[in-house]
């Protein structure tokens, strides 16, 4: 990948590659399935935070997360899945993930494809809980609201070109601040570092129809990250999360764009830990307190 972006060439960026390995995690018999997978901070913690990136993300966008939490004593995990072209594959496949890593529960953080997924696994598993608490950011709840639900069947045959022609729509640079072209580059280096099979999983699982049932998943601790300025998304399906979660903790960001992840990523870590604080000192807790860590020392 030609690492042309302002966050490609940053710092920080450099820190996070040089100081969190990236790992491989196969997880089926044929050795096909490999997660990519970024785990930071303390091993011990069993119920870490996992982020879920979007159609055109790959592990490395929550780079600012991991960096940012880690240093707080959370343990933070971004994982990236392997080609699955059904919601109930990819489910299966998150399972065997946790298995693998030894994970009970876990909180997820859910970007767009990322936060439907997240619901879905907290759904799918709420018979026997995996899932202790959800962020879903510019996410939805309903795959009806795009539009290419007709066209969903075909996506594993159209050339990657067409695949990222859908998604160039989501990066608009019109009324937008430095910090958000900077994200938009960032995420365009990775939507064209992903294969052709890839692309088409992923919409394929954005668009085939598909819903959330949130009733199903009881009283689950929900914190919504929204933004207030123009993204992929639109109000119609940002008030159908608010309905299908009346009870979630809303967070409003003022501005941000598609991937404020990225481009407020202050505030969006700040919201984080904001969610988190309320498992510290339970079985659930995602960070090790520091003070703990000296007494030990």
């Amino acid at each position: 990948m030609s690492c042309t972006s302002e966050f490609s060439r940053s710092k920080e960026y450099q820190s996070f590659r040089s100081s969190v390995p990236l790992k491989k995690i196969v997880v089926d018999t044929n050795g096909t399935k490999g997660w990519k997978i970024y785990d930071s901070g303390p091993k011990t913690i069993k119920s870490p935070l996992i982020c879920l990136p979007p159609v055109s993300g790959t592990a490395d966008i929550f780079f600012k997360q991991i960096l940012s939490l880690g240093a707080k004593g959370y343990r933070v995990i971004s994982a990236e899945p392997p080609v699955y072209w059904s919601i109930d594959e990819w489910c299966e496949g998150f399972r065997k993930l946790m298995d693998y890593m030894e994970l009970d529960r876990v909180h997820l953080f859910g970007a767009s494809l990322g936060g439907f997924l997240a619901q879905k696994y907290a759904e799918v598993n709420a018979h026997c809980p995996r899932v202790v608490s959800l962020i879903l950011c510019n996410t939805f709840t309903d795959t009806s609201v795009f539009s290419y639900n007709d066209s969903a069947a075909i996506f594993w045959i159209l050339p990657s070109l067409v695949l990222k022609k859908m998604l160039m729509g989501n990066f608009s640079t019109d009324r937008v601040d430095a910090e958000m072209i900077d994200a938009i580059d960032f995420m365009v280096e990775r939507l064209e570092s992903l294969t052709q099979p890839e692309l088409a999983s992923r919409l394929t699982m954005n668009c085939v129809s598909s819903y959330i049932q949130p009733h199903k998943m009881g009283n689950l601790p929900v914190t919504i990250i929204d933004v207030f300025d123009e993204y992929a998304l639109s109000n119609v399906v940002r008030e159908e999360m608010y309905k299908c979660y009346p009870n979630a903790k809303l967070a409003h960001l003022k501005s941000g764009g598609n991937f404020p992840y990225l481009s407020r990523s202050a505030e969006v870590n700040l919201h984080l830990q904001i969610h988190l604080r309320q498992f510290e000192d339970t079985e659930f807790a995602a960070s090790i307190k520091f003070e703990s860590l000296n007494d030990q020392v």
